[in-house]
């Protein structure tokens, strides 16, 4: 059962409250002096509080009520407070609804208002709880996977993409192969060289083929190598791609650029570590991982002809699936923070435009636009007009036009739950946060 602290001077308040908030099973306390609410705050279990602006005979200032509300937000800067007063002075509501007050309500009360504020201020606590809870043990699992494993650095802040690091880690000792799918710049390589890191050959070479930035004539070479005279040009014997990464791993990216017969001859070193360089017909060993990434749709290219299905079965034996970076919004701002040149800062309309855009470039459009805002941003400070993305994007975060859901999951998430940081983060005061995750639906879960 939830409960609400009543902080006034007049035992009739409260037992007014108490009856009314019983009616709809909430359970009521209640403390006379704002030293007495704060001590009972102190103790833990408040979900709200409603307090009053006067405490003193002959006083209407609102000045103890204002200091009473600025001591709970010190203490607890979460705690959702309405403020109860027979004198209302419009200045200082609108100050104290800044400053992060729930609400600002004159008596007598509306019961009726009262109860709808009180509700959807205790349904939003208890989001924030469960956001708060979630994020603990989101953070405790990263912290267990990066005392576990090599994670070579790899910054990231979301579940999702906590979820492929798990997995890649988990099968990284098994010398079988592992595909990567993933968007272009999603960061396909990263996660490559997470199972290098943590796998039998760690100490051995990483050796990367882009195929899709081969001519295909050459790609058989370039993975193979080739004897003299193998091909126009080639004067002298050369070292393919596999020798090279002989106990090692191989880095096949953009898979699904590689011609019919690479396929072929790749599909032989899967199955025997076996192969010969073109122009040869000796035949050479080695014991390479092989991890291939693709941003292809393999199972389309099976069906017009376009891929070996027994190549792709051989390639997928673990498979690991990266989302886009849109699909990750935890992770943009730690990833921007850490594109970040010394002495820049991104303020909080920055912010709020990288999280809007859609980065369909991925991880890399998100590094190359921080990078090229320190290098044009005249101060300290990288405004959203700095970032250079779509002038919609800029526009909506400048005006302070609605976030949408996952970007306000995102900044809750990245804040732990905490209503004040997530509110800073995204440009917005607490109670407008609070009424955009009412209208999203955020405070049912």
């Amino acid at each position: 059962m939830p409960t609400v602290l009543v902080i006034d001077d007049n035992p009739a308040v409260a037992s007014a409250l108490d009856v009314l908030m019983s009616l709809h099973d909430i359970d009521t306390q209640s403390a006379v002096t704002p030293a007495e609410g704060l001590a009972r705050i102190a103790q833990g279990g408040i979900d709200l509080v409603i307090q009053d602006m006067n405490f003193s005979a002959d006083t209407t200032s609102g000045a103890e009520g204002e200091a009473l509300f600025r001591a709970i937000r010190e203490q607890q800067p979460d705690l959702p407070v309405i403020l109860l007063t027979a004198w209302t002075h419009l200045e200082s509501a609108v100050e104290l609804v800044r400053a992060g007050a729930a609400d600002y309500l004159a008596k007598p009360w509306d019961d009726r208002k009262l109860m709808v504020t009180v509700a959807n201020l205790l349904e939003l606590g208890q989001t924030q709880r469960a956001l708060t809870q979630r994020r603990s043990s989101e953070r405790r699992q990263q912290r267990a996977l990066a005392e576990h494993y090599d994670l070579c650095g790899m910054v990231y802040a979301d579940a999702a993409t906590e979820r492929v690091l798990a997995m890649a880690c988990q099968v990284a000792r098994a010398a079988v192969p592992v595909l990567i799918r993933g968007a272009n710049g999603s960061g396909k390589e990263c996660i490559a060289r997470i199972v290098q890191a943590n796998s039998s050959v760690r100490d051995g070479p990483f050796v990367i083929v882009n195929c899709g930035a081969l001519p295909a004539e050459l790609i058989e070479a370039e993975l193979f190598g080739a004897d003299a005279g193998a091909y126009t040009g080639a004067n002298k014997a050369r070292e393919g791609k596999f020798e090279a990464a002989d106990r090692g791993t191989l880095f096949l990216d953009e898979i699904g650029n590689l011609p019919l017969a690479g396929q072929m001859k790749l599909l032989r070193v899967l199955e025997t570590g076996r192969f010969e360089r073109l122009g040869s017909n000796r035949e050479r060993r080695v014991q390479v991982r092989v991890i291939s990434a693709t941003n292809a749709d393999i199972a389309a290219m099976i069906r017009a002809g376009q891929f070996r299905e027994d190549l792709y079965y051989r390639l997928n034996l673990i498979e690991l699936w990266l989302p886009p970076l849109c699909e990750r919004p935890a992770d943009i701002v730690p990833l921007a923070i850490t594109f970040l040149e010394p002495g820049k800062q991104l303020t909080p309309s920055a912010l709020s435009a990288l999280q809007r855009y859609p980065w369909p470039g991925n991880v890399r459009e998100l590094k190359n636009t921080i990078q090229r805002a320190c290098l044009l941003a005249a101060a300290a400070s990288i405004e959203a007009r700095d970032l250079g993305l779509p002038a919609t994007s800029v526009a909506t975060s400048s005006n302070d036009s609605e976030p949408d859901r996952a970007t306000i999951e995102a900044a809750l998430s990245r804040a732990a739950g905490n209503i004040s940081q997530a509110a800073a983060e995204l440009g917005l005061s607490r109670q407008a946060l609070y009424r955009r995750m009412e209208r999203l639906g955020l405070s049912r879960g």
